[in-house]
């Protein structure tokens, strides 16, 4: 998992991909609030009442200027991405840091960011991420996460699966996905083992967009993408007929925020306010309104398996 979002495909958008465009995430864009957006029920982060005890958690640092900065990668709906006006972030992820904030008694504010850039830039140019990153023993060396959302990995072929794609043997596949995703490094595990036994590797091409992964499926240029089940879910439904699930959701494991390795501090207030959301049913209302209620953890845990 990124674990990441597939922005929709407007019938423009797969025109353009049938004659040969491969990067059409502009285009795909322009079209999540209408096709994604909209579908779910708004969220109003002022209906969340700060909780001065959880509030007085907060470093002094982060306080200060009453604003929780959070870095994401907007182009991974439904966790998070661009509404129809092309600049305002909207998403599961987008509408749980803004709970999360009103509880501490701040503001949230979502910046842009290129997802593998996001973690090496917390703790220094944001105070958290909220980018649907998968919890893995990698990222816990170097940063603080706790846990809010439960997924599983999912893989996608154009309908029909003309290509025969095989998931049991991926061998000689091309194989879309987005950079720095732990389906990434998976499937770079997979094409190693492919050619110690012999076999022609698996062709990755990561893209530093979801959605031009999902762009370049529909056009052909890949046979296959691999993403986040809620993802890859999104990806279809939004895609209109031409690509397909394929095969069973695997290796489900938490989405965890992200807080510096340092930070002790802002890390246990986090970790108390999404407990908080988790206890009051506020988590569960966020995710019910992009169709993830299922994913709803009950338990936020600081670092799990570290």
């Amino acid at each position: 998992m990124r674990t990441r979002y597939a922005l929709p495909l407007s019938a423009l958008a797969v025109a353009a991909l049938l004659t040969g465009c491969t990067t059409a995430s502009q285009d795909l864009g322009s079209t999540s609030a209408e096709t994604g957006a909209a579908d779910a029920e708004a969220f109003d982060p002022a209906a969340v009442a700060e909780d001065p005890e959880l509030a007085a958690m907060v470093p002094d640092a982060v306080a200060e200027d009453g604003v929780l900065t959070v870095g994401a990668e907007l182009s991974y709906a439904p966790a998070e991405f661009l509404d129809a006006d092309g600049v305002t972030p909207v998403g599961f992820d987008v509408d749980i840091a803004a709970a999360v904030a009103a509880t501490l008694g701040l503001e949230s504010q979502v910046e842009s960011s290129t997802f593998d850039a996001i973690i090496p830039a917390v703790g220094t140019k944001y105070e958290v991420g909220i980018s649907g990153f998968t919890i893995d023993a990698e990222r816990l060396k170097v940063a603080h996460m706790i846990s809010y959302f439960d997924a599983g990995s999912q893989f996608a072929v154009q309908t029909g699966n003309p290509e025969g794609v095989d998931t049991a043997d991926l061998c000689g596949t091309t194989m879309g996905v987005q950079t720095g995703t732990v389906q990434q490094g998976e499937l770079d595990e997979l094409s190693a083992q492919c050619e110690a036994d012999g076999a022609e590797p698996i062709e990755v091409l990561p893209y530093d967009s979801q959605a031009d992964v999902t762009t370049n499926l529909v056009g052909g240029k890949v046979q296959g993408m691999y993403a986040d089940s809620p993802v890859t879910a999104y990806a279809v439904e939004q895609a209109g007929g031409s690509i397909e699930t394929l095969g069973e959701i695997t290796d489900a494991a938490p989405y965890g925020v992200v807080v510096a390795q340092d930070d002790d501090e802002l890390a246990a207030a986090v970790q108390a306010a999404l407990q908080q959301l988790m206890d009051d049913g506020t988590l569960t209302q966020i995710l019910d309104g992009w169709g993830n209620a299922e994913g709803a953890l009950t338990t936020a845990e600081l670092d799990p398996g570290a």
